[in-house]
Order: structure tokens, then C-alpha cells, then sequence
């Protein structure tokens, strides 16, 4: 009996190193938490994130362990990657939003218009007078997908009433990045320099992939097993995140 404990006490033991490697080293899951990423992520979709797409820093390990400063096998992310990161505000708070801005790139928001060094990003209207979440509001929005200067699209939302219909002007440091939600007026992100601002680097954790699992608490929990056919989003099973 005695033997067959230790046995399975070990078989426990490699089975976490084996699961701490790989979300430390390929992939970890997030909760979107919030609706700042609406309409392309949900409250309550729950996703894969790689963790290799930029290479490896102190925050790709559980607990952020202040062990070394720099990072390794680092490759450059991408405008419009859609990546997780801890948020400077105290390098543990996770935070998923949209890469807008490189080093040394300069973003505003002018009449609801995105401005890329300058350039006015192109912003083809899709839907007119739609609902978007907010919190716990529901707000009337317009839809639009945008275009990056390196041909990424992706829909983003502003609202009818919408306060941030301008914004100052950002200038981005040298290693370092600017972060906006697609639900524009219902996002803290870059533009909130005192709690968010410019996010270093080092302080991203991985790339969003893919959709594994969506729930919509609203309609019933997870252990409602009787409301399923309401609650569980199945059409957003494995789904790319773009």
C-alpha cells in the first residue's frame, strides 16, 4: 500500500513539472475577464496564448520571479498582434488588448480617427447603430474595421456618444509599446498613462492564438449543467483570435 502511494505521489509530481513547463514555455490560458476587447473577444471566452511568440521573460514564469531582467530569444511583436502583458502599474495585473504602437511611433485620436505616425488609419464603416457592452451597460455603437499600416484588419468599436473622440498625443519610448481595447471607449489601456501607459517589453507574456472555451455567465454558470444549450458559446469553440 505504502509503495503505491509513493508511486502516485511521483506520478502527481512529474505531472506538474510537466504542466508548469508548458505554460511557461508554450502555452498558457487566460479568462477575459472584461468587455474592453468586444466585439472580438467576450467576457467569458477563455483562451490559449503562446508563450514563445516574443521569447522568454521573467513574467513568462509563474509568479514573475525577479531572477533576470532582460529577455531571451526575443522577437519583435507585430502591429495589431493581439498579446497579453502585465501591466506597469505593478507588474502583475494581466491585461490583454491590441498592439497599436511600436518604439518611437506616435498615436492620437482625432474625431474618432486613428492617427499612425501622422497617418490617418483607413476605417471602412460595417454596422451602423449597434449594441456594444460596457461594464454593465449597453451601449449604441459604430463598427469599423480598421486597417494597420502593415495590412492587419480587425473590428473596433466606437460609441455613439462616445468620450474619447480625441485624444493628446503619444510619442512611444524605446523598448517599450502602445496597447488599445477594440471596444474603444470602454477600455483602460495605453492612452490611461498613470495606470497603464507604455508597456516595457519585458512585460509581455505571450501572443492570443486561439479560443478553447466560451461561456456566457449571463445565461448560467458553468455548473448550471441544465442551462448549456444557453450558457456555453459553442460556435466559439477554437476559435483564431485575429
Amino acid at each position: 500500500m505504502k509503495k503505491i502511494i509513493i508511486e502516485n505521489i511521483k506520478i502527481l509530481f512529474f505531472a506538474l513539472i510537466i504542466a508548469l513547463f508548458i505554460r511557461s514555455f508554450f502555452f498558457q490560458p487566460f479568462f477575459i475577464p472584461s468587455s474592453s476587447m468586444e466585439p472580438g473577444l467576450l467576457i467569458g471566452d477563455r483562451l490559449f496564448v503562446s508563450k514563445y511568440s516574443y521569447g522568454y521573460s521573467r513574467h513568462s514564469l509563474p509568479f514573475s520571479p525577479k531572477i533576470y531582467n532582460k529577455r531571451i530569444f526575443e522577437k519583435t511583436p507585430m502591429r495589431g498582434d493581439v498579446i497579453v502583458f502585465k501591466t506597469p502599474a505593478d507588474n502583475r495585473t494581466d491585461y490583454i488588448k491590441r498592439l497599436i504602437g511600436l518604439p518611437g511611433d506616435v498615436i492620437q485620436i482625432i474625431n474618432k480617427d486613428l492617427y499612425l505616425n501622422d497617418i490617418k488609419i483607413k476605417k471602412e464603416k460595417i454596422e451602423t447603430s449597434s449594441n456594444i457592452n460596457c461594464g454593465n451597460e449597453i451601449l449604441e455603437a459604430d463598427f469599423f474595421e480598421e486597417t494597420l499600416l502593415n495590412g492587419k484588419k480587425y473590428v473596433a468599436v466606437y460609441r455613439k456618444d462616445g468620450s474619447m473622440i480625441n485624444s493628446d498625443k503619444f510619442t512611444v519610448p524605446k523598448d517599450h509599446y502602445f496597447f488599445m481595447g477594440d471596444n474603444r471607449d470602454c477600455s483602460k489601456d495605453s492612452r490611461f498613462l498613470s495606470s497603464v501607459g507604455y508597456v516595457n517589453f519585458n512585460n509581455l507574456v505571450g501572443k492570443a492564438q486561439f479560443i478553447f472555451f466560451s461561456n456566457d455567465k449571463k445565461k448560467g454558470s458553468f455548473f448550471e449543467f441544465w442551462n448549456w444549450n444557453k450558457s456555453i458559446r459553442i460556435q466559439r469553440f477554437f476559435k483564431k483570435i485575429l
